[in-house]
C-alpha cells in the first residue's frame, strides 16, 4: 500500500509547529485557510495546505449550492456530500497533522503552484 510521501515541514512564521499550522488551515474551511496563507511567510507545507483548505472547502460549498437547485437527485447527492465532506475534513487534517504531503488529486498540484506564489 502506498503511503502519501512525507515532507518535512519546513518552520512556519506564524511561531506554531508547521504540522500543527497545517491542521489549524483545515480546521475552520476556507477562513482559516485565508488567514494561513496571509500570515505564512516561510513553510511552503502551512501554504500548501491553507491554499489547498480554501480550494476543497469553496468546492464543497458550491457543490452543495448547486445540488440544491437538482430537485430530488441533487437534495440525495447534497445529503451524501455532508458524510463525505466531513470524512475528508477529518482526514485531511489527520494526515496534515502526521506531517504527511497529502496533495488531493487535481486540486493538490494546483494548490502547490498557487501555494509557491505567496
Amino acid at each position: 500500500m502506498d503511503h502519501p510521501p512525507s515532507l518535512k515541514p519546513d518552520s512556519s512564521s506564524t511561531g506554531l509547529d508547521p504540522k500543527v499550522a497545517g491542521l489549524l488551515c483545515y480546521l475552520g474551511g476556507f477562513i482559516t485557510g485565508i488567514i494561513f496563507l496571509v500570515l505564512e511567510k516561510n513553510s511552503r507545507f502551512v501554504r500548501l495546505h491553507a491554499v489547498q483548505s480554501i480550494v476543497v472547502s469553496v468546492a464543497l460549498i458550491v457543490l452543495n449550492l448547486l445540488f440544491g437547485f437538482i430537485p430530488v437527485i441533487g437534495w440525495l447527492l447534497g445529503l451524501l456530500l455532508v458524510p463525505v465532506g466531513f470524512v475528508l475534513w477529518i482526514g485531511l487534517m489527520l494526515l496534515t497533522l502526521q506531517g504527511k504531503l497529502n496533495k488531493l488529486p487535481v486540486i493538490g498540484d494546483w494548490s502547490e503552484q498557487q501555494a509557491s506564489k505567496f
